[in-house]
């Protein structure tokens, strides 16, 4: 039966057209309450943390920080800039302003002994946080300079003298033998 089937000519094709109606649905009320859903709100503002020991050297900083809540974020904005008692610096207190993916940043090229101000805010689709309380860090000083034409010693003791390159005042010195 089916080879006399097969050779058989079928004619597909249909007497009458299908009528199909056009109808137009409105979906603007799904449109709006999926459009609901999926928004996410603007991040709160992230936490910076206080310098951390042994976070700084003469032109660097490590700067951390924390979002305390599950917000999503993309990225991270963090600004800082030179505390200036004077006009010294001149030009100096300008803001500086980077792009940051993780929650902490070395920020390079900085001047040694130098207090610097941070805050962050955090981003993502629906806009920017408000940013953290400020924090101050501060780099690390240069290393002072030997005289080594005023240094003396004897049997029991040493006499070294230095100075210091930075221009803001140094807290302590170490000295190693």
């Amino acid at each position: 039966r089916l080879e006399e089937f097969l050779k058989k000519e079928v004619d597909l094709e249909l007497s009458t057209l299908p009528d199909f109606e056009e109808r137009v649905i409105d979906v603007s009320e799904v449109e709006q309450l999926m459009n609901s859903i999926n928004a996410i709100p603007a991040p709160c503002a992230p936490v910076i943390n206080p310098q951390a020991p042994n976070a700084a050297t003469g032109t660097s900083l490590r700067v951390c920080w924390g979002l305390f809540s599950d917000d999503t974020v993309e990225c991270y904005q963090l600004c800082y800039k030179p505390v200036c008692y004077n006009e010294r610096h001149g030009d100096g207190q300008a803001e500086h302003t980077l792009k940051v993916k993780e929650t902490y940043c070395t920020i390079t090229d900085l001047l040694p002994n130098t207090q610097y101000e941070f805050w962050v805010s955090a981003l993502n689709a629906s806009g920017i946080s408000p940013p953290s309380e400020r924090a101050v860090y501060v780099t690390a000083p240069s290393p002072p300079t030997i005289k080594n034409k005023k240094i003396r010693s004897c049997e029991n003791a040493a006499l070294v003298c230095w100075e210091s390159r930075d221009i803001n005042p140094v807290d302590s010195y170490t000295v190693e033998l």
